[in-house]
């Protein structure tokens, strides 16, 4: 035990001479993008026919089982060198609905941590939403809500994207509101749909003012998948996300991810750039020392996680390439931060 301890300070650089006064508690919260996570049946209301056995991708049951069996190889590693369980708490996007979940964390490898799942059905035009896992050893939930991001119209046609899922609960004692985003993708390109980013942003951080006013003290972190880097201005501007510590100021937030992608890392590669789209926000509260805070930030990627030939070498192995299927992980790479709290 002493030695678990000894290890688990020297990975988080915090002192070892302080520490014999003085334990630390690490909760782990982590970000993962599952790239279509879908049943193999035809849902009427959904556009999800490719995801099914007669669909342009043959995803059958043997698929399906694999997929799962993939992204528990990935979940059940994340962190485990901070903490055998791993992830306390687990958002993530692309999923069809609350069984494939279900299914996810009965997997072999992360079935001893018993996780639950908070979900909510979005009007998503693709039929994907965004959703939470928790260990409930370290995390139990009192409330869980879907909050509707509304998009300009087109030709007087509403557009529907994935809703923000808002959960709130306590993690080693101390409340805390938990917001998994997944905003607009970059289809038609980044400049043409920046202000469907820009609207998703702008609603998170109303959420996020309400929990404030409700709550100056507020602990609060904000996740996703954002479709755009931690310096472009949804996060900057319309989500006063910063990536310097010595700016934050009361209510701001602040994105670690930011000098990681600045330092050339990313989550995801699109025509051989890296993109850090997967990232976890915390409030300015979760900046102080004393209490329950913010200690590190990581990506999440391994050896067996990328591509090793062909032209995406280098990438992230993904499930599907088209309609082909490659029988990888995600086309995404998860992240996570470790919380700390002196005990």
């Amino acid at each position: 035990m002493k030695y678990l301890l000894f290890t688990f300070l020297l990975c988080l650089g915090i002192s070892t001479s302080n520490a014999q006064d003085q334990q630390y508690q690490a909760s782990l919260i982590g970000f993962y993008n599952l790239e279509n996570l879908f049943d193999t049946l035809d849902t009427p209301d959904k556009h999800d026919s490719e995801f099914t056995p007669t669909g342009s991708k043959a995803y059958n049951t043997e698929i399906y089982l694999d997929k799962l069996s993939k992204l528990d190889k990935v979940i059940s590693q994340i962190g485990t060198n901070l903490s055998p369980d791993g992830l306390a708490v687990l958002g993530v996007c692309e999923v069809e609905n609350r069984k494939v979940l279900e299914d996810l964390v009965t997997q072999k490898g992360i079935a001893g941590r018993n996780y639950k799942v908070v979900h909510h059905e979005s009007a998503d035009f693709r039929g994907i939403d965004n959703a939470l896992l928790y260990n409930p050893k370290y995390f139990t939930v009192s409330d869980s809500r879907a909050v509707e991001v509304s998009l300009p119209e087109v030709n007087g046609k509403k557009r529907t994207t994935r809703d923000i899922l808002h959960v709130t609960g306590s993690l080693s004692g101390e409340t805390i509101h938990i917001l998994v985003n997944h905003w607009p993708s970059r289809s038609g390109g980044e400049k043409k749909s920046a202000p469907k980013r820009a609207e998703a942003a702008k609603m998170c951080r109303k959420i996020v003012d309400e929990i404030y006013e409700k709550n100056p003290d507020a602990q609060i972190i904000v996740m996703g998948d954002m479709n755009d880097d931690p310096y472009n201005k949804s996060l900057t501007k319309h989500l006063r996300a910063k990536g310097d510590k010595n700016q934050i100021r009361e209510n701001d937030l602040y994105n670690p991810f930011f000098d990681m992608h600045q330092g050339g890392n990313g989550t995801l590669c699109y025509r051989g750039n890296w993109n850090l789209f997967d990232q976890i926000i915390v409030s300015e509260d979760l900046m102080d020392k004393e209490g329950f805070y913010y200690k590190k930030s990581y990506i999440f990627k391994k050896n067996w996680m990328f591509t090793k030939e062909g032209q995406y070498k280098g990438y992230p192995l993904r499930t599907f390439g088209g309609s082909a299927y490659l029988g990888g992980y995600s086309d995404h790479f998860p992240s996570y931060i470790v919380l700390v709290k002196k005990i």
